[in-house]
């Protein structure tokens, strides 16, 4: 990451007898988890598109994971007002305002963008004597409370949802799970590798380099139709009637102006129309899913409202 330099720019252009002209703040993406996770990878995706085509130079990417997510949060909608911040979240945030003991919400923030969509993969290692989804689902109905697996998010995130409604459609008892919490896919690749989980259920963008090089084997996927480059079945071709996708998108701190809230989505814009984003999209097998605004803040409601049913049929709580 570049070191900022804001304070010898005004005494250069001095040196050389001009004024130095107004620069725009320097941007900040905040990631609410930890390095290597879904929302990592994405904000930095991100703010390279935007730096090697031009869009927005020196965009700054941090970390302040915690919570699920929540620490980050919390610190957003602390920031009323400030149109130089944005923090990159999906799916798993919107479960952690349930789960999770602070007492904020998502209703406080300024929504930005829904960027992408991408399914959830059932992963085991090259070697794991589960060879194939029904090999998986045999011995995980025979003891659902032996038999670990990671994800790497906390309860009521994607990772953990999609473990539960797997388990609820092959007739497995949600509270029975041994479902082991990670911070973030990184995390989670190092239980699956060391065989301390029996498999792992993730984001399929977290692991594509694993899934491609051979380290794991992907046994099922959740979305409508098969992933791309993906030798697996989707769940309901493997005879379970589950459709699950992650998403992930940006949203600001609350209070802000006109002014600024037109900033921010000629940004996310530059983003969209970016050839090094467009790469880096498929590049990760990730689906884009632009939703803007009114419309993005509208879906994070209908999210919220499906995020307390689903958290309520699994007997989790909401």
């Amino acid at each position: 990451m570049r070191r900022r330099t804001l304070l010898t720019a005004p005494l250069a252009a001095a040196l050389v007898g001009g004024c130095s002209p107004q620069r725009d703040p320097v941007l900040r993406l905040m990631v609410p988890n930890a390095p290597g996770s879904g929302y990592d990878i994405t904000a930095r995706t991100v703010a390279t598109a935007l730096d090697v085509d031009g869009v927005r130079r020196d965009v700054e990417v941090f970390n302040l994971p915690g919570a699920g997510g929540m620490i980050g949060l919390r610190r957003l909608v602390y920031e009323h007002g400030n149109g130089a911040l944005m923090m990159l979240m999906g799916l798993g945030l919107v479960g952690a305002q349930h789960t999770a003991p602070i007492s904020v919400t998502l209703d406080a923030v300024t929504p930005i963008a829904r960027l992408i969509e991408e399914p959830e993969v059932v992963v085991v290692t090259r070697d794991a004597p589960l060879r194939t989804f029904d090999d998986l689902v045999t011995a995980w109905r025979a003891d659902p409370a032996g038999l670990a697996v990671g994800g790497g998010s906390s309860p009521g995130g994607p990772d953990h949802l999609a473990t539960m409604l797997i388990a609820r459609a092959a007739g497995i008892a949600p509270s029975s799970v041994r479902y082991t919490e990670h911070d973030g896919g990184g995390v989670l690749l190092a239980a699956v590798l060391s065989r301390r989980v029996a498999f792992g259920v993730s984001s399929l963008g977290e692991l594509g380099g694993q899934i491609d090089s051979g380290q794991l084997r992907v046994l099922a996927t959740t979305g409508g139709g098969r992933a791309a480059g993906v030798e697996a079945p989707t769940l309901r071709e493997a005879g379970l009637d589950v459709v699950f996708m992650n998403w992930r998108g940006l949203v600001a701190p609350p209070g802000l102006g006109p002014a600024q809230l037109a900033a921010l989505t000629t940004v996310v814009s530059g983003v969209r129309g970016s050839a090094t984003w467009q790469r880096a999209v498929a590049g990760h097998r990730w689906t884009d899913a632009p939703l803007t605004g009114a419309e993005f803040g509208a879906f994070l409601r209908r999210q919220n409202d499906r995020m307390i049913r689903i958290l309520g049929e699994l007997g989790l709580p909401a």
